[in-house]
């Protein structure tokens, strides 16, 4: 598997999280996977969404302790 690139979006409030997943999907490679972990609870609705509108790959999807965690992987 492909190392991850680690946005820690925690703290920040929508759109905050999506757009930093959106600057990283950018600038990284095709094929590339993106962990972001986000603790406001709009990223629930706002990550998938965005995923699918932008024909990225929701691989994973995971809460502990409030912590929200998406793996989106960037087609190759």
């Amino acid at each position: 598997m492909a190392s991850e690139i680690i946005i820690d979006a925690r703290g920040h409030h929508c759109p905050v999280p999506t757009l930093r997943l959106r600057r990283a999907l950018e600038d990284a490679a095709p094929g590339a996977q993106v962990r972001l972990y986000a603790d406001d609870p709009m990223a629930r609705i706002d990550v998938p969404h965005f995923a699918a509108q932008g024909g990225f790959e929701l691989v994973e999807r995971a809460e502990d302790g409030g912590v929200l965690s998406f793996l989106i992987r960037k087609p190759a």
